[in-house]
């Protein structure tokens, strides 16, 4: 082991850890990684303001704020539900519906494409020629089900 590693101060591996949890939670995003990683920046700066050289202390505080942490901020959102007023959040197909598309693979045996912005969307409806126009009725998962227009 490095010789800088055994000799870091704690609080300078408080410090660390509380920034490796927070940037962990961008890598995988729960909203819970973030409040130990507060809690252990806490103690970092708690070690490093107070004369605390014990590491089972050191320990102990860290797990008390991580609970508080972690039980506070349950107790708040569930106060103060994040709520939104777009019933198709997150739903693109159903965000969709009644927009007019046209077609880039003609709908032959039930089964076609759409151009929808940049991209293309399976489409599901009634056959129809390349560059016809169709309107979206519905979304059955990653299918736009379409009318002809």
């Amino acid at each position: 082991m490095p010789d800088w590693l055994t000799n870091l101060d704690p609080h300078w591996a408080w410090l660390a850890l509380g920034v490796l949890l927070a940037a962990a939670e961008i890598v995988a995003p729960g909203f819970f990684l973030v409040w130990i990683g507060a809690a252990a920046i806490v103690t970092g700066l708690l070690t490093w303001v107070l004369p605390i050289d014990s590491i089972p202390v050191q320990m102990v505080i860290f797990a008390v704020l991580s609970f508080v942490a972690l039980y506070s901020t349950r107790r708040w959102l569930k106060a103060n539900p994040i709520t939104t007023t777009d019933p198709h959040l997150n739903q693109r197909g159903a965000r969709l519906v009644g927009e007019v598309l046209t077609l880039t693979r003609g709908i032959e045996n039930g089964r076609g494409r759409a151009k929808v912005g940049d991209g293309e969307w399976p489409v599901r409806g009634p056959d129809a020629a390349e560059g016809a126009k169709v309107r979206v009725v519905s979304a059955d998962g990653g299918v736009l089900v379409v009318e002809l227009a």
